[in-house]
């Protein structure tokens, strides 16, 4: 199979996002890759050292494409949200990634200038030393998590109808929820929590 003239790590992940897209993560792999590129998985290696690499380039393609810029006048709350759904509808287009972002977000220059945007949203709102560490962490960890449970989808034999036909008389609380959680939108769950989550965060208590 003849070698392209040229790839670029912008095109190799693109090919990597569509491998993802329809095979999942367990079929991303180099002949999966040069398959979809037109190539031999030798002559990829000759750009890419080995998966772990691979996986960090499509991490950062998906999250490379994250619009940072941010309007003037938002409150730090308002922009930290815009940020945060950004992030998040980047992801969610490619479902698969999940795992991956998870695995690789610190290795990934584009999620570092994401971070690095957010924490200059809370610095300038007056958030310093730990209160800056927890925000940032629980504001990530909002946005990891929601997309976590939403690529892992319902629990083994439909766990929420489970528990919402649970004994009322026992558990009256957590089948009243079960049985509403099942209206909740993923991106409706995702965008209630974090204004509930911001709620909560005030800075000067550190």
């Amino acid at each position: 199979m003849p070698r392209p003239r040229s790839l670029s790590q912008d095109r190799i992940a693109d090919a990597a996002l569509a491998v993802l897209d329809r095979a999942g993560t367990d079929g991303l792999t180099m002949r999966a890759v040069a398959g979809e590129l037109g190539t031999s998985p030798m002559a990829l290696y000759r750009y890419v050292d080995d998966r772990g690499q691979l996986e960090r380039w499509v991490v950062e393609r998906v999250l490379s494409r994250v619009d940072l810029a941010l309007p003037e006048g938002l409150p730090w709350a308002g922009r930290i949200e815009l940020l945060l759904d950004r992030a998040r509808a980047a992801v969610v287009t490619h479902p698969a990634v999940v795992p991956l972002v998870l695995t690789h977000r610190h290795a990934a220059p584009s999620s570092l200038r994401l971070i690095e945007t957010m924490l200059a949203v809370l610095t300038e709102a007056g958030f310093t030393g730990t209160d800056r560490v927890v925000a940032q962490r629980a504001l990530i960890g909002h946005l990891l998590g929601t997309l976590l449970l939403d690529h892992l989808g319902p629990l083994p034999g439909d766990g929420t109808e489970t528990m919402a036909a649970l004994p009322v008389d026992a558990f009256p609380h957590l089948a009243a929820t079960a049985a509403h959680a099942r209206q909740v939108a993923p991106a409706d769950e995702f965008r209630l929590g974090l204004a509930a989550l911001l709620r909560g965060l005030r800075p000067g208590s550190d």
